[in-house]
């Protein structure tokens, strides 16, 4: 008995120390003055890439919102990585710069942002580089911001990303929504707060050109832009949450594509999670990194519906240990994890999920999590390692 308590102790000590990371972003982006502008530089000639595989649907739009936020001098260049449809001749009537880049043994976005690297170094390359995705549109102003902030920083520079449900969506959708608003606005807010740096999200990204030509970009991993981010980190620079620039993309109405969406962002932050994070705790413990601690930390917390399940699962076994045993420092500190887990989320609601669900329907979240346990299996049996486009309504034929 006195083993189990123990082991029951600490995986209960586990639980409470994931949920105190997230308490201190999520506390920290409370207290947040996120209204108040970054300091801007002076504007750098920069380049915009978009990574593109079949984009043919959006496209257009995505360009229509960059366009108008370019200069004279500035270069828009579309890499039409393996496409089948007609995003390469769709980019070009809409005055983007297109490469095309055909190797369906070197799938992936990673390969494709690669690709473009090197076209821009061939001539005269910027010295910003922005990374946007073909399916977003960039909120005006965003571009400058960007550029700016990136230039007089000479640091990687994260916009906010943000995805939201389709109108009419179910509870479920809405429920994401909300959990992708506390991983890409709560919490890299709380991080800019303490002053240490946040994940790369995949979308608008600025890059000092010294700092992205030198990066380990041509991979077919899933979550390339978490491993750049760490990459970065420990190489001396850590990027800089920027909320005043606006990136937003909507979420796949389809079932299907909503799963496969998930299960691919998921998937590839669990598998960095337990694959890199303690390699990375390691090298910033040695080399006194605290920027790099401290997104260690950071990667170290699960997707929030995850660390539920774990929450719930410990409190379940704690407070039977403690009805058959009456040993109760496990239930103690469960129940302390449990409660400051409820406040973290409860507080995030409250100042940034009111428009995007109801409290009754928030309630509901702990029903979703448990609908989520079949992709976390996948995770342990068969895990998604490959880069797969999600699908899109426009995909399905008619």
């Amino acid at each position: 008995m006195l083993l189990l308590e123990v082991l029951l102790g600490a995986a209960a000590l586990v639980v409470l120390a994931l949920v105190l990371i997230l308490s201190v972003e999520v506390l920290s982006a409370s207290s947040s003055t996120e209204g108040e502008p970054e300091p801007m530089g002076a504007r750098p000639r920069l380049a915009v890439i978009i990574p593109a595989h079949d984009e043919a649907s959006g496209i257009r739009d995505t360009l229509q919102c960059l366009t108008p936020q370019l200069r004279n001098g500035d270069r828009l260049l579309v890499v039409a990585d393996n496409c089948r449809d007609d995003t390469a001749s769709i980019a070009a009537a809409a005055g983007a710069e297109v490469v095309v880049r055909t190797d369906p043994s070197r799938r992936g976005k990673g390969y494709a942002l690669d690709h473009g690297l090197r076209h821009l170094q061939l001539d005269a390359p910027p010295e910003v580089v922005l990374i946007i995705d073909a399916d977003c549109r960039v909120s005006e102003g965003s571009v400058d911001r960007l550029a700016r902030v990136c230039a007089r920083t000479g640091r990687p520079v994260q916009a906010l990303n943000l995805s939201h449900a389709p109108p009419g969506a179910g509870l479920g959708m809405r429920i994401a929504e909300f959990a992708f608003a506390l991983k890409n606005h709560v919490r890299p807010l709380g991080l800019r707060r303490l002053g240490v740096p946040c994940q790369l999200t995949g979308t608008g990204m600025a890059f000092p050109w010294a700092c992205i030509s030198t990066a380990t970009l041509g991979t077919g991993h899933i979550v390339e832009d978490l491993k750049l981010g760490l990459e970065l980190t420990s190489a001396g620079s850590p990027p800089l949450f920027c909320p005043q620039a606006r990136v937003a993309s909507d979420f796949p109405a389809s079932g299907d594509g909503f799963k496969s969406q998930r299960t691919r962002w998921e998937h590839g932050y669990l598998g960095v999670l337990v694959t890199d994070a303690p390699t990375v705790l390691l090298k910033a413990l040695s080399t006194g990194n605290r920027q790099l601690l401290a997104l260690g930390l950071d990667l170290c917390v699960p997707p929030v519906a995850l660390l539920t399940l774990l929450s719930v699962a410990v409190w379940l076994a704690s407070a039977l240990f403690y009805a058959v045993a009456r040993g109760a420092v496990p239930l103690l500190i469960a129940s302390a994890a449990a409660a400051l887990l409820m406040l973290s989320v409860l507080t995030s609601w409250a100042r940034y999920g009111r428009q995007i669900l109801s409290l009754g329907s928030l309630a509901l979240a702990i029903a979703y999590a448990f609908l989520k346990i079949p992709l976390y299996f996948r995770f342990l049996v068969a895990r998604q390692f490959e880069w797969v486009r999600t699908k899109r309504d426009e995909d399905r034929p008619s």
